[in-house]
């Protein structure tokens, strides 16, 4: 029997936080009976006994009993499918067992996982995006001094989630297993705690000198977080995202005006298709130069417009916010999502339906933007600029 609705996390509280009760609920726990690891690294076995033990020094960490029954909950949760990525990455190479990229391809499945199945786990968006964040940064802990700017990924990563709550999740990831170097690792999550605290970012995330700096940071490669930058942007452009029958156009049409009450323009890459006939998914090179030439045109002049495209990939994202923050823009990003079902139920109803199966491969790619992406990044509320 699956979890019913509104059940999963009060199950996970109630069962007295048992992997075992939510895995007997959770076919996709049991899965990970069948996946391998390097025993070099895991001299426990498979992916869910590695799973079972990391549950296991989670909940006798002293840290556990500090926390309030929500935050154990989805601490738990995020523990649970930690490693849920290697289903979809693990392989053999040169007679070993690797799972590469799993992290981020973790955060995705859980995401989608959640999402189509919203009567069976019911998380907020809140709730559903920090799991899925810690999924995706369960590592961090780990690794972060063997990156380029150890600093700025601690800082991105603290945009998204409270960095103790992935200490914790990683201190038990690194304690539930059986390594040569499992000192070596708990040693290096010490010094990721120690840092975040130097840095303040343990509680929240950092507080910049101001919104233009915190930009900045987040798109240069060689700036102090420490640093006062003086904000010459001149004007503001709004980059809709969402999957498609999100809501996008009501949003726009409810909330996209200036702060005198005009109309502010819209690049629409679905009004695009229309005028030239093209169908939904195809010649997206051709629409996109099109939109991209529209938008020179606004950026060029230094006027507002809105840029209203499913934008779901963060990489799309940050290569658009790059070519308009380059005119002087200030990028605002507005992220809307409407349930799986009445998303169906929309499309069913839609003059240009949208073949279910790229419907389907968007949600499976989709990445809502995280906080430091922009200038703002809002969740469907209104939001006026100057005209």
């Amino acid at each position: 029997m699956l979890y019913t609705k509104q059940e999963i996390l009060k199950r996970i509280q109630g069962s007295g936080f048992s992997l075992a009760h939510l895995s007997d609920h959770c076919p996709e726990l049991q899965a990970l009976k069948n996946i391998p690891q390097n025993p070099a690294y895991h001299g426990e076995g498979d992916v869910y006994s590695h799973t079972e033990m990391v549950c296991e020094e989670l909940l006798s960490l002293h840290e556990w009993n500090t926390l309030s029954t929500a935050e154990q909950e989805l601490l738990f949760l995020a523990a649970a499918f930690h490693d849920i990525g290697k289903t979809a990455c693990t392989k053999q190479e040169d007679g070993k067992w690797i799972s590469p990229t799993h992290t981020i391809v973790g955060e995705k499945i859980f995401r989608r996982m959640i999402y189509r199945e919203a009567d069976r786990f019911c998380l907020t968006f809140h709730q559903r995006e920090t799991a899925a964040k810690l999924i995706r940064y369960h590592g961090l802990p780990v690794w972060f001094w063997t990156k380029t700017r150890p600093e700025s990924e601690l800082l991105r990563a603290a945009e998204s989630i409270p960095l103790r709550f992935l200490y914790l999740l990683s201190k038990a990831d690194v304690k539930g297993r059986i390594a040569k170097d499992h000192g070596q690792l708990e040693e290096q999550v010490e010094l990721f705690a120690d840092y975040a605290k130097e840095l303040d970012i343990w509680e929240q995330p950092y507080t910049f000198a101001n919104p233009y700096t915190r930009f900045q940071y987040f798109h240069k490669e060689d700036l102090w977080h420490k640093a006062t930058l003086y904000d010459d942007t001149e004007f503001d452009v709004i980059m809709m995202s969402g999957l498609p029958l999100a809501g996008k156009d009501s949003w726009i049409e409810r909330c996209g005006t200036g702060e005198h009450g005009m109309k502010i323009p819209v690049i629409s890459l679905d009004e695009i298709r229309r005028q030239y006939g093209i169908p939904p998914a195809k010649d997206t090179g051709k629409v996109a130069q099109i939109a991209i030439g529209q938008a020179k045109t606004f950026l060029r002049q230094k006027k507002p417009f809105i840029w209203n495209a499913t934008s779901i990939i963060q990489e799309t994202r940050q290569r658009l916010v790059s070519l308009f923050a380059g005119y002087g823009a200030r990028v605002h990003i507005v992220y809307l999502e409407a349930p799986y079902q009445e998303l169906l139920d929309r499309n069913q109803k839609r003059e240009r339906y949208i073949p279910e199966p790229v419907l389907e491969e968007m949600i499976r790619k989709l990445e809502p933007p995280a906080p430091w992406e922009s200038f703002t990044v809002n969740n469907g509320l209104p939001f006026h600029i100057c005209l």
